[in-house]
């Protein structure tokens, strides 16, 4: 990934611009982790009990 985003500097891509692609990158990620929390979460059998068991620090 980095050296696509040193081909994207290279390529002279106007700094306006760069918000952006940072924004893209974020919202890309984030999909990615919360697609994989979810996998986990399911896989581990977790539900609000779960959580409200985390929260008493049970």
């Amino acid at each position: 990934m980095q050296i696509e985003l040193l081909k994207l500097y290279a390529a002279g891509v106007p700094d306006e611009v760069l918000p952006e692609i940072k924004e893209l990158i974020a919202r890309f990620l984030l999909k990615k982790a919360r697609e994989e929390s979810g996998k986990i979460w399911l896989e581990k059998g977790y539900d609000q009990g779960t959580i409200d068991h985390w929260l008493r620090g049970e």
